[in-house]
């Protein structure tokens, strides 16, 4: 997941995610990533329209808003 992240900021590409606070609520997000620092990474939220720190491990799932899954072949 860590390296769709990465990918994410070097392409300055939107990418979902699926978070979970610190009250263990899950939300959905669609953010843009700034930086990848540490355990965290800055990223502006298009939901929350403001920048916000989210922690690498209260990420659960990062992926392509549109991009299905792959079939196996």
């Amino acid at each position: 997941m860590n390296r769709q992240l990465e990918r994410a900021l070097k392409e300055n590409r939107e990418i979902e995610i699926i978070y979970m606070s610190g009250n263990e609520t899950f939300s959905k997000r669609t953010i843009i990533v700034r930086e990848v620092k540490g355990n965290y990474i800055k990223a502006f939220c298009l939901h929350r329209k403001q920048p916000r720190i989210f922690k690498l491990d209260s990420i659960l799932a990062a992926f392509y808003p549109g991009v299905k899954g792959r079939k196996n072949a």
